[in-house]
Protein backbone atom coordinates (compact mmCIF):
# COMPACT_ATOMS: atom_id res chain seq x y z
CA UNK A 1 0.00 0.00 0.00
CA UNK A 2 1.20 3.59 -0.55
CA UNK A 3 1.84 6.58 2.02
CA UNK A 4 -0.77 8.68 2.15
CA UNK A 5 -2.39 12.04 3.33
CA UNK A 6 -5.66 13.48 4.32
CA UNK A 7 -6.78 17.13 3.66
CA UNK A 8 -8.95 18.63 6.00
CA UNK A 9 -10.59 22.25 6.93
CA UNK A 10 -11.37 23.89 9.72
CA UNK A 11 -13.87 25.02 7.72
CA UNK A 12 -15.23 25.04 4.24
CA UNK A 13 -14.12 27.26 1.26
CA UNK A 14 -10.75 27.71 3.65
CA UNK A 15 -8.52 26.04 0.52
CA UNK A 16 -8.13 22.92 0.75
CA UNK A 17 -8.64 22.30 -3.06
CA UNK A 18 -5.47 24.18 -3.83
CA UNK A 19 -3.91 23.16 -0.85
CA UNK A 20 -4.08 19.36 -1.50
CA UNK A 21 -2.92 20.21 -5.05
CA UNK A 22 0.28 21.65 -4.13
CA UNK A 23 1.07 19.02 -2.43
CA UNK A 24 -0.18 16.66 -5.13
CA UNK A 25 2.36 19.02 -7.18
CA UNK A 26 5.08 18.52 -4.48
CA UNK A 27 5.13 14.74 -4.18
CA UNK A 28 5.13 14.40 -7.78
CA UNK A 29 7.96 16.63 -8.45
CA UNK A 30 9.49 14.31 -5.87
CA UNK A 31 9.49 11.26 -8.59
CA UNK A 32 6.31 9.86 -6.62
CA UNK A 33 3.41 8.19 -8.81
CA UNK A 34 0.88 10.01 -7.25
CA UNK A 35 -2.86 9.29 -6.73
CA UNK A 36 -5.89 11.95 -5.51
CA UNK A 37 -9.10 10.87 -4.11
CA UNK A 38 -12.42 13.05 -3.31
CA UNK A 39 -14.66 10.39 -1.53
CA UNK A 40 -17.67 12.93 -1.29
CA UNK A 41 -18.05 15.77 -3.61
CA UNK A 42 -21.07 18.02 -2.92
CA UNK A 43 -22.48 21.15 -5.17
CA UNK A 44 -20.53 18.80 -7.98
CA UNK A 45 -20.45 20.18 -11.75
CA UNK A 46 -21.88 18.44 -14.83
CA UNK A 47 -20.11 18.61 -18.19
CA UNK A 48 -21.75 16.64 -20.84
CA UNK A 49 -24.43 15.73 -18.75
CA UNK A 50 -21.84 13.80 -16.21
CA UNK A 51 -21.76 14.65 -12.63
CA UNK A 52 -17.93 15.87 -12.42
CA UNK A 53 -15.62 17.24 -9.23
CA UNK A 54 -14.00 20.27 -9.78
CA UNK A 55 -12.29 19.60 -6.63
CA UNK A 56 -10.75 16.00 -7.73
CA UNK A 57 -9.97 17.63 -11.70
CA UNK A 58 -7.70 20.07 -9.82
CA UNK A 59 -6.22 17.14 -7.69
CA UNK A 60 -5.39 15.38 -10.52
CA UNK A 61 -4.17 18.59 -12.04
CA UNK A 62 -1.72 19.18 -9.21
CA UNK A 63 -0.41 15.11 -9.50
CA UNK A 64 -0.14 15.46 -13.59
CA UNK A 65 -2.83 12.91 -13.70
CA UNK A 66 -4.06 13.18 -17.47
CA UNK A 67 -7.47 11.13 -16.89
CA UNK A 68 -9.02 9.99 -13.21
CA UNK A 69 -10.73 6.82 -12.42
CA UNK A 70 -14.48 6.45 -11.18
CA UNK A 71 -12.76 5.31 -7.83
CA UNK A 72 -11.22 8.84 -7.17
CA UNK A 73 -15.19 10.09 -6.83
CA UNK A 74 -17.56 7.35 -4.97
CA UNK A 75 -19.91 9.97 -4.23
CA UNK A 76 -20.99 13.15 -6.80
CA UNK A 77 -23.80 14.76 -5.57
CA UNK A 78 -25.47 18.08 -7.06
CA UNK A 79 -26.84 19.82 -3.76
CA UNK A 80 -24.50 22.63 -2.25
CA UNK A 81 -25.22 20.64 1.35
CA UNK A 82 -23.73 18.99 3.99
CA UNK A 83 -22.95 15.48 2.66
CA UNK A 84 -25.45 13.06 4.50
CA UNK A 85 -28.11 15.86 3.60
CA UNK A 86 -27.14 16.00 0.30
CA UNK A 87 -26.90 12.57 -0.33
CA UNK A 88 -30.79 12.22 1.57
CA UNK A 89 -31.79 14.08 -0.86
CA UNK A 90 -30.87 11.85 -3.47
CA UNK A 91 -31.92 8.53 -1.31
CA UNK A 92 -27.79 7.88 -1.31
CA UNK A 93 -26.69 6.83 2.15
CA UNK A 94 -22.56 7.08 1.88
CA UNK A 95 -20.97 4.07 2.99
CA UNK A 96 -17.12 4.48 4.46
CA UNK A 97 -16.44 0.62 3.48
CA UNK A 98 -17.38 1.68 -0.67
CA UNK A 99 -14.61 4.15 0.14
CA UNK A 100 -12.33 2.31 1.57
CA UNK A 101 -12.40 -0.19 -1.36
CA UNK A 102 -11.78 2.44 -3.59
CA UNK A 103 -9.08 4.40 -1.61
CA UNK A 104 -7.04 0.55 -1.61
CA UNK A 105 -7.71 -0.16 -4.68
CA UNK A 106 -6.17 3.29 -5.96
CA UNK A 107 -3.03 3.34 -3.13
CA UNK A 108 -2.12 -0.23 -4.64
CA UNK A 109 -1.44 1.75 -8.12
CA UNK A 110 -0.10 4.49 -6.62
CA UNK A 111 3.30 5.26 -4.69
CA UNK A 112 1.61 8.56 -3.01
CA UNK A 113 -2.09 9.17 -2.13
CA UNK A 114 -3.68 12.57 -1.37
CA UNK A 115 -7.34 12.64 -0.06
CA UNK A 116 -9.42 15.69 0.11
CA UNK A 117 -12.59 15.78 2.54
CA UNK A 118 -15.45 17.60 3.04
CA UNK A 119 -15.19 20.87 5.45
CA UNK A 120 -14.00 19.87 8.58
CA UNK A 121 -13.61 16.92 10.87
CA UNK A 122 -17.17 17.15 12.39
CA UNK A 123 -18.71 17.28 8.71
CA UNK A 124 -21.43 14.54 9.39
CA UNK A 125 -21.71 11.49 6.44
CA UNK A 126 -24.20 9.29 7.08
CA UNK A 127 -25.87 9.17 10.41
CA UNK A 128 -23.34 9.35 12.91
CA UNK A 129 -20.41 8.78 10.68
CA UNK A 130 -18.28 12.21 10.24
CA UNK A 131 -15.73 13.18 8.05
CA UNK A 132 -13.31 11.82 11.40
CA UNK A 133 -14.98 8.37 10.77
CA UNK A 134 -13.34 8.14 7.55
CA UNK A 135 -9.99 9.54 8.47
CA UNK A 136 -9.98 6.89 10.85
CA UNK A 137 -10.97 4.01 8.34
CA UNK A 138 -8.39 4.67 5.66
CA UNK A 139 -5.78 5.14 8.71
CA UNK A 140 -4.49 8.18 7.12
CA UNK A 141 -2.77 11.59 8.82
CA UNK A 142 -3.85 15.22 8.11
CA UNK A 143 -2.68 18.18 7.21
CA UNK A 144 -5.05 20.95 8.51
CA UNK A 145 -6.11 23.62 6.06
CA UNK A 146 -6.64 27.01 8.13
CA UNK A 147 -7.73 30.40 6.91
CA UNK A 148 -5.20 33.51 7.92
CA UNK A 149 -7.82 35.72 9.68
CA UNK A 150 -9.34 36.71 12.43
CA UNK A 151 -10.56 33.67 14.22
CA UNK A 152 -8.43 31.39 12.46
CA UNK A 153 -6.32 30.59 15.89
CA UNK A 154 -9.10 29.28 17.82
CA UNK A 155 -10.75 27.36 15.06
CA UNK A 156 -7.20 25.77 14.26
CA UNK A 157 -6.36 24.42 18.13
CA UNK A 158 -9.76 23.41 18.19
CA UNK A 159 -9.99 21.19 15.09
CA UNK A 160 -5.98 19.89 16.12
CA UNK A 161 -7.43 19.38 19.58
CA UNK A 162 -10.13 17.37 18.38
CA UNK A 163 -8.44 15.22 15.94
CA UNK A 164 -5.74 14.29 18.37
CA UNK A 165 -8.62 13.26 20.77
CA UNK A 166 -9.99 10.88 18.28
CA UNK A 167 -6.71 9.21 17.25
CA UNK A 168 -6.00 10.84 14.59
CA UNK A 169 -2.48 11.89 13.73
CA UNK A 170 -2.09 15.55 12.31
CA UNK A 171 1.16 16.12 10.49
CA UNK A 172 1.03 20.23 10.84
CA UNK A 173 -1.03 23.28 9.41
CA UNK A 174 -1.30 25.07 5.96
CA UNK A 175 -2.50 28.71 6.34
CA UNK A 176 -3.87 29.14 2.97
CA UNK A 177 -4.44 32.48 1.42
CA UNK A 178 -2.69 34.72 3.14
CA UNK A 179 -2.05 38.60 1.73
CA UNK A 180 0.50 40.37 0.55
CA UNK A 181 -0.30 43.23 3.38
CA UNK A 182 -1.98 41.32 6.14
CA UNK A 183 -3.47 43.34 8.76
CA UNK A 184 -2.66 42.49 12.26
CA UNK A 185 -4.90 39.47 12.99
CA UNK A 186 -3.35 37.63 10.12
CA UNK A 187 -0.06 38.88 10.85
CA UNK A 188 -0.19 37.37 14.17
CA UNK A 189 -1.74 33.90 13.26
CA UNK A 190 1.21 32.01 12.22
CA UNK A 191 2.94 32.11 14.89
CA UNK A 192 0.57 31.67 17.81
CA UNK A 193 -0.78 28.52 15.48
CA UNK A 194 2.72 27.36 15.37
CA UNK A 195 3.22 28.05 19.29
CA UNK A 196 -0.31 27.09 20.37
CA UNK A 197 -1.79 23.85 18.14
CA UNK A 198 0.21 21.26 19.13
CA UNK A 199 1.35 20.70 15.41
CA UNK A 200 4.49 22.15 12.97
CA UNK A 201 3.24 25.44 10.89
CA UNK A 202 4.02 23.37 7.06
CA UNK A 203 3.39 26.53 4.89
CA UNK A 204 1.95 29.85 4.46
CA UNK A 205 0.23 29.69 1.44
CA UNK A 206 -0.11 33.22 -0.48
CA UNK A 207 -3.23 34.81 -2.10
CA UNK A 208 -3.47 34.62 -5.65
CA UNK A 209 -6.52 36.35 -7.15
CA UNK A 210 -6.40 34.47 -10.39
CA UNK A 211 -9.76 32.81 -12.08
CA UNK A 212 -8.54 29.96 -13.24
CA UNK A 213 -7.12 27.45 -9.95
CA UNK A 214 -4.99 25.39 -11.75
CA UNK A 215 -2.92 28.73 -12.50
CA UNK A 216 -3.47 29.58 -8.72
CA UNK A 217 -1.65 26.46 -8.27
CA UNK A 218 0.84 26.80 -10.42
CA UNK A 219 1.64 30.50 -9.14
CA UNK A 220 1.69 28.85 -5.31
CA UNK A 221 4.21 25.83 -6.03
CA UNK A 222 6.99 28.85 -7.46
CA UNK A 223 6.81 31.03 -4.56
CA UNK A 224 6.71 28.51 -2.19
CA UNK A 225 9.14 25.67 -3.67
CA UNK A 226 12.32 27.28 -1.78
CA UNK A 227 10.52 28.15 0.70
CA UNK A 228 12.60 27.24 4.31
CA UNK A 229 8.34 26.19 5.12
CA UNK A 230 8.53 23.85 1.70
CA UNK A 231 11.30 21.71 2.78
CA UNK A 232 9.38 21.30 6.38
CA UNK A 233 6.55 20.33 4.64
CA UNK A 234 8.41 18.08 2.59
CA UNK A 235 10.13 16.30 5.12
CA UNK A 236 7.16 15.93 7.34
CA UNK A 237 5.43 14.16 4.43
CA UNK A 238 7.99 11.83 3.82
CA UNK A 239 8.58 13.53 0.31
CA UNK A 240 12.08 13.83 1.10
Amino acid sequence: MSRGVFITGTDTDVGKSVVAAVIARLAAMAGLNTGVMKPVTSGCSQRDGVRISPDAELLAYGAGMETLSPQATPYLFTAPLAPSVAAEKEGVRINLEKIAGDYDSLAARHDFMVVEGAGGLMVPLAGGLLVADLILRLNLPVVVVARPGLGTVNHTLLTCLAARQMGISVIGVVISGFPDDPDEAEASAPHLIGSLSGAPLLGIFPRIDLADPCHVVDAIVDRIVREPLTTILRKELGLV
